[in-house]
């Protein structure tokens, strides 16, 4: 299935993607209002969604926005240089730069969460903001100490997400974070797929354009820990949760890296694609800044 977030005659919903139109699941008032807690629910509430799929009402998707298709999980984790390619581009840039010789993950403040077609906002305090398509696990049942076998049975489903990156913040923290979580710099969508029917995860053409100039392409081959591994290795440390962002990386072609560095200004649009799964979309914007000290 394809599970979307949608907004619909000024209300919230969740549905089935069924070719280009929308099946709203609260036709079944037994199912909640949001993919997180359809997740949490099991193969019983996922069950009762793919039977309203086959025959509720479909909504035209020109008529809906989508929204994020999680929009507050525990956790938006990213893990970082999980890419040779992007590995290699950074070092022709900074041959001090240190590889990682095992998992390095970083935060995401779910904050950053942002929709699909939503504009990318550019804050007043950054001139160096970067995209990174990457493929997205969304975790679909709680999970400790996962055993690399079992990995695939704990995924929800995957999305598409653009890792926007401030990089002069990016510098500032050590952990990366800060430059990570500018509210608006956390896009997902355009929908969840789940695993049955997106099938190899490991085998999906990703691209990103700016401005129709393809920028990065690459294959989710690539990756030097996959989906799994990646899964193994997070819940040896903590306990995963329905709904939890796990952004897997990303490949080479990003701005800060090409020579000259060619890095997002206002008014670029920038589209990242998934193979089977779709495409977002965002147009950069600058953050208007109130007067106020604080909202």
């Amino acid at each position: 299935m394809r599970l979307a977030a949608f907004t619909a005659g000024g209300r919230d919903a969740i549905g089935v993607v069924r070719d280009a139109a929308v099946v709203d699941l609260s036709a079944d008032p037994s199912l909640p209002h949001t993919i997180e807690e359809l997740l949490e629910r099991g193969a019983d509430a996922l069950a009762r969604a793919h039977a309203v799929a086959q025959t509720g009402e479909a909504i035209p998707l020109e008529r809906v926005r989508l929204r994020a298709p999680v929009t507050s999980p525990r956790k938006f984790l990213a893990i970082a240089a999980n890419y040779q390619s992007h590995i290699d581009e950074v070092l022709a840039t900074n041959p001090n730069y240190i590889p990682p010789t095992d998992q390095r993950w970083f935060n995401k403040q779910v904050t950053s969460i942002n929709g699909p077609y939503d504009a990318i906002l550019m804050p007043p305090e950054s001139n160096e903001l970067d995209y990174e398509a990457e493929l997205a696990i969304i975790i679909g049942r709680r999970c400790r100490r996962v055993p690399l076998e079992a990995a695939p049975s704990v995924i929800g489903g995957f999305t598409v997400c653009n890792d926007v990156s401030a990089r002069d913040w990016q510098r500032r923290s050590p952990t990366i974070m800060l430059g990570k979580s500018f509210d608006t710099h956390g896009p997902l969508g355009p929908w969840l797929v789940t695993p049955d029917e997106l099938g190899d995860p490991h085998d999906l053409e990703i691209t990103c354009t700016v401005n129709g100039e393809l920028r990065q392409r690459g294959s989710t081959a690539e990756m030097i820990n996959n989906c799994y591994e990646q899964i193994v290795y997070l819940s040896t440390v903590f306990t995963l949760e329905p709904g939890d962002v796990l952004a897997t990386g990303t490949p080479a072609g990003t701005g800060l890296a090409r020579k000259p560095p060619r890095l997002l200004r206002a008014g670029d649009i920038v589209r990242c694609e998934i193979e089977r799964i779709g495409a977002i979309q965002a147009v950069i914007q600058p953050e208007s800044v109130s007067a106020q000290p604080w909202t």
